[in-house]
This record gives C-alpha cells, sequence and structure tokens, in this order.
C-alpha cells in the first residue's frame, strides 16, 4: 500500500458537483492498493499514518499528532499511486489491486482509521471521478509505502 499524506488546513471531496465530504485540520490521506497487499499492510499503515507526528507544537516544531490536535482524515482511494512508469511514456497500472481485492483494503483502512482516532473519518467514493480540494498546510506531505516500512 502507498499512502500520500497532506497535512491540510481544510479539504473537501465532490463527486458530479456534490460535495460528499470535507474536513478542517487533518490529514488528506491517498491511498494506493496493490496486488501484494493483504490486511497486515492496512494495519501497520493505519497506525503509522494516525501517529505520524508533523502538526507544530507551541515551539513551531513537528511534534503533535492527530490525536493532540483532534485532527480529521480525508480518506481518497487512488489506484494511479500504484503506477509504473518504466517502460514508455504511458504508466501502467498492472501492480494495482483490482477491485474485488481493493475495497475491501479500503474499507478495513476506513475501519482501522476511524478506530484509531476514536470517530469516523471523512471518504471519498471507491472508483468515482472526484475532485479533491484542499489546503495544504506548510506545504508538508509525507509518502509512505508498506513494503518499504524503514
Amino acid at each position: 500500500m502507498r499512502a500520500v499524506i497532506q497535512r491540510v488546513s481544510s479539504a473537501s471531496v465532490t463527486i458530479a458537483g456534490n460535495v460528499k465530504s470535507s474536513i478542517k485540520q487533518g490529514f488528506v490521506v491517498l491511498l494506493g492498493i496493490g496486488q501484494l497487499d493483504k490486511e497486515t499492510d492496512v494495519v501497520w499503515l493505519c497506525k503509522k499514518i494516525s501517529n505520524l507526528r508533523i502538526f507544530s507544537d507551541e515551539l513551531g516544531l513537528m511534534n503533535k499528532s492527530l490525536h493532540e490536535i483532534e485532527g480529521n482524515i480525508l480518506l481518497i482511494s487512488q489506484f494511479t499511486l500504484m503506477s509504473s512508469y518504466k517502460k514508455g511514456n504511458r504508466p501502467s497500472f498492472i501492480s494495482a489491486a483490482r477491485p474485488e481485492q481493493a475495497i475491501p483494503l479500503y474499507e478495513a483502512c476506513i475501519r482501522e482509521l476511524s478506530e484509531a482516532l476514536g470517530k469516523p473519518i471523512a471518504t471519498g467514493t471507491f472508483g468515482a471521478n472526484m475532485q479533491v480540494n484542499l489546503v495544504n498546510d506548510g506545504p508538508v506531505t509525507i509518502i509512505i509505502d508498506s513494503k518499504y516500512p524503514e
């Protein structure tokens, strides 16, 4: 699994002209699920995301987590994160999980992150054409891949 985590002051996702979800301060998490991903990847990645300390403390240092600022998460599925671009100029998405595998793992991420934060998280709709609006705070953007945990 790959996640692009953006620290935001606000964000929303719109589908077919309607705002589906919005958050104030927190993370927008773009999530790519690969063919080799399993439930263990979900657990590891969600623990990492929910405990990331990338919010400023009183001294302006990145020491606070979502828990400490009572932040939110907007989780968006994005199969294009699993692209390969090594051959030619058109990316290949062959390593992205098919929907029958990816949807249960995406739903598991929703459950894990909601449980970790102690409240529901905001989401997009798996497979939908979505417009994501966000104000990247910092900007701060972190990329995490469960296949490269170090």
